[in-house]
């Protein structure tokens, strides 16, 4: 029985911390060399989920700051229906954006793999 139990522990920890990679569904990840080329798209909302000393120290224009902390109560500064391309410094605060923002009922998210760490 405690075999069990243990069993039940593992495979719940293993699928919690699988949730926490994975990405949300329906949002799309790209590379920074594909984001680099729609940086002038005008259809797109450009937002660098860092903290705002982050933001300071390296930034990528056209992307504007809306610390993770603050994303779900600031998201009414987005407009829904459009889309909307997710940078952090990794690509972890990022994807965690990504899913508050499909909760909140964005439909196209797009998250910037690797973060601005990888931007070439």
């Amino acid at each position: 029985m405690e075999d069990l139990i243990q069993w039940v522990i593992i495979i719940g920890v293993a699928f919690f911390v699988a949730s926490r990679f994975m990405p949300a569904k329906g949002v799309q990840s790209i590379s920074t060399e594909d984001a680099e080329n729609r940086l002038k798209d005008k259809n797109v909302q450009f937002v660098d989920v860092r903290t705002p000393g982050e933001y300071k120290t390296a930034s990528k224009k056209p992307f504007k700051n809306i610390p993770l902390s603050e994303l779900p109560r600031r998201s009414k500064e987005l407009d829904k229906d459009q889309e909307v391309m997710l940078l952090c410094q990794s690509g972890m605060r990022s994807m965690k954006a990504a899913k508050v923002l499909k909760k909140q009922g964005f439909s196209k998210v797009t998250n910037v793999r690797g973060g601005i760490g990888s931007w070439g």
